[in-house]
């Protein structure tokens, strides 16, 4: 699981441990114990951020005007190919 420093706390950790999960979550500063922490796979959540930074730049998802999922998702799938092809 990959979060930034906000999502650090011990419950949050045992939890993704408990389910068989590897938290990818740098410790805050200042923290009594550092965590050990992947940076380069921290990085790759830059990505995924940016891709949705680029999907909210379609008014139609960003304000959610379809009502039904099927619609909202099929205009998801569209802008994130608009998106790629850019």
């Amino acid at each position: 699981m990959l979060a930034n420093r906000g999502y650090d706390s011990y419950k949050l950790i045992d939890y993704i441990y408990e389910n068989g999960g590897e938290p990818t979550i740098p410790s805050k500063t200042g923290a009594k114990f550092e965590r050990h922490c992947d940076w380069w796979l921290y990085k790759e959540r830059h990505l995924v951020e940016k891709y949705f930074l680029k999907l909210k730049g379609f008014r139609r998802i960003a304000t959610r005007y379809d009502k039904l999922a099927f619609t909202y998702m099929g205009f998801v799938c569209l802008a994130s190919i608009l998106i790629w092809l850019k």
